[in-house]
């Protein structure tokens, strides 16, 4: 992807990540912290971690083609390198965020209807699914939860930094302390 309504794509698609994968990571946490908003959040955010993923590519092949377009400093080669580093964070929490929903998913109790008796009243049996994360292991539970916190930390972080240099190589030296006068704005 190249340009989009005649702008660099790069410069459209990193808003997508710089506020979905923060976002992915704080629904991680919250999923895998607490039970409550695990019911809630583990499989919308196990959807738009996955979303994540796929759009971290997309963008860093963007901001790919605009590197090549544009003057090549320290700053931009910076930007770029750290830019690389993003499907690394993005993948955890991705992984993480579909362990947090399959564990819950797990917990759920499965009702089947039993075929009408002769009587014709049929009566529901409820089951439990096959589980193969351990779904009631608090030790499980407790090792998940710490690694969707270091990856969470580690993927906002990551997004900062990323952001960061691709302001300072945007924008360092490209305006003034002073402001124009009125009539020349």
């Amino acid at each position: 992807m190249t340009t989009i309504n005649g702008l660099p794509a790069h410069i459209l698609l990193v808003h997508a990540i710089v506020v979905l994968l923060p976002l992915s990571a704080l629904l991680l946490v919250l999923s895998a912290l607490w039970p409550a908003a695990r019911a809630k959040l583990a499989a919308p955010n196990a959807v738009l971690a996955v979303l994540v993923v796929v759009l971290v590519p997309i963008t860093t092949d963007a901001g790919e083609w605009l590197e090549r377009r544009v003057a090549s400093t320290p700053s931009l080669k910076s930007h770029t390198d750290l830019g690389d580093t993003a499907i690394y964070v993005a993948i955890p929490v991705a992984v993480l965020a579909l362990v947090v929903w399959w564990r819950h998913r797990e917990t759920a109790v499965v009702t089947k209807p039993e075929p009408a008796e002769e009587s014709g009243g049929g009566v529901a049996t409820a089951t439990r699914r096959k589980t193969y994360l351990a779904p009631q292991k608090t030790m499980v539970t407790t090792v998940i939860a710490v690694l969707a916190v270091l990856a969470a930390g580690a993927a906002v972080y990551d997004v900062y930094r990323i952001g960061d240099s691709g302001a300072q190589a945007s924008w360092t030296g490209q305006f003034s302390q002073t402001p124009a006068p009125r009539g020349e704005r």
